[in-house]
């Protein structure tokens, strides 16, 4: 056994005590000590009296703002959850997905170089998150239509795509806190197609490095007890049309729920720390700002990044204010937790319609990529090309957000 890490029936191992322990400490004292220093207004290191009080604001702030998040944003997600998730199994059940499935076939091999059934990909993981692509993938009987260097591209196309109808219905039904009366339907259309573009460049720059590893003639095994062909046949419930609809609408509602709880830990942990990040202290009067512990504060920090880099972020994303940043940052670890952002930023009129294209793309391009991309690759047995997949997908992500900006400058021109 290595002094420092070994395996043991495939399970990672390390000594007790390691340098790493020691780190992680010192990276939360400093994280905290910068909290409660910046919360507290302290004028020195030394001001141990505004420090204290600043850790007292710091751990007030983090409960006020998680348990805001729980009840005002989870279970609006999971409103919407359900309800999309009660849809997209009503239409599964009749087969409109499936007919879906034919028109997208015949332009999955130009655009993706994916074959066909690959667009089931697509749909399931619009129509709900990330790995429903990777129960696809384990079916035999769906694997046999790829090459050993498509397959896993496919963890790129599903995450492009991952919770896209929520991420869609969820920027709409926020155009009524915009203070501009913006509707967004089509601001969200657009990111839509902006995550297409993004989408394409994440696959096509995947399938560059897996052919290079597997080449292009390996196939994907094509035997087993496959029951029946996937592209052909469909299964549905037991029952009449009736009992098969009333079903599937509870099922899909029930994924939904599912949905719901999964993203807690997202959209709690990640928002609130994100939020901390972004915003500043409560405007007790006019002009007068102080910390207060109140839920939704913060040290300003990403606000202050972005300001020193917008002449960068302005011309590709056309972000409105430098807090947008706050959302394509949280969406690479939790999109759930990223549409926790909006409400806040749409009510500050820190965002526009723009701004929604832009986190619409990004949103669903990146869909927190960032937290299932290792366990979907080591799904598809190719954890070896996990960086490379996450690599291809930042760039990917980065582009939609492009696309999506130009696109609607140029529908606004012309409308």
């Amino acid at each position: 056994m290595s002094m420092e890490r070994s395996r043991i029936n495939d399970i990672r191992l390390k000594r007790v005590v390691s340098v790493e322990g020691y780190l992680t400490l010192v990276i939360i004292f400093l994280f905290f000590m910068y909290l409660s220093y910046e919360m507290g207004e302290a004028k020195h290191i030394l001001d141990y009296t505004s420090i204290i009080n600043g850790s007292v604001n710091m751990f007030n702030t983090m409960m006020q703002t998680a348990h805001h998040l729980l009840l005002n944003t989870v279970f609006f997600i999971m409103g919407i959850a359900v309800l999309t998730g009660a849809f997209s199994a009503l239409l599964s059940e009749f087969g409109v997905v499936s007919l879906i499935n034919k028109g997208l076939s015949i332009v999955m091999k130009p655009l993706y170089n994916m074959p066909g059934a690959s667009a089931i990909g697509i749909l399931t993981t619009y129509l709900s998150d990330n790995p429903a692509v990777i129960s696809l993938a384990k079916d035999k009987g769906f694997r046999r239509y790829f090459k050993r260097y498509q397959l896993p591209a496919l963890t790129n196309l599903g995450t492009a795509f991952g919770m896209g109808l929520v991420v869609t219905t969820y920027m709409i039904a926020k155009s009524t806190l915009s203070n501009e009366g913006n509707n967004f339907i089509a601001a969200a259309l657009i990111g839509n197609v902006g995550a297409i573009i993004g989408s394409i460049i994440s696959v096509r720059l995947m399938l560059f490095f897996t052919k290079r590893k597997y080449g292009t003639k390996e196939g994907m095994e094509s035997t087993g007890n496959v029951e029946y062909n996937v592209l052909k046949h469909r299964e549905i419930r037991e029952g009449s049309f009736i009992e098969r609809a009333l079903d599937s609408i509870l099922e899909g509602g029930k994924s939904g729920v599912e949905l719901g709880i999964a993203i807690i830990p997202g959209v709690v942990i990640i928002s609130t720390l994100v939020l901390i990040l972004t915003n500043g202290p409560t405007e007790i009067r006019p002009g007068y700002f102080e910390y207060t512990g109140a839920a939704f504060e913060g040290v300003g920090l990403l606000p202050y990044v972005a300001e020193k880099i917008e002449f960068i972020l302005q011309p590709l994303f056309g972000f409105k204010s430098p807090q947008a940043i706050a959302f394509p940052i949280t969406a690479l670890g939790s999109v759930g937790a990223a549409l926790a952002l909006i409400p806040k930023l749409l009510s500050e009129n820190l965002i526009g319609a723009n701004d929604i294209a832009v986190f619409t793309a990004m949103g669903m391009c990146f869909s927190g990529y960032l937290s299932t991309h290792v366990a979907m690759m080591d799904g598809l047995n190719s954890r070896e090309l996990t960086g490379k997949a996450i690599l291809s997908h930042t760039i990917g992500g980065i582009m939609a957000g492009i696309s999506a900006h130009f696109i609607f400058e140029f529908v606004m021109q012309i409308g």
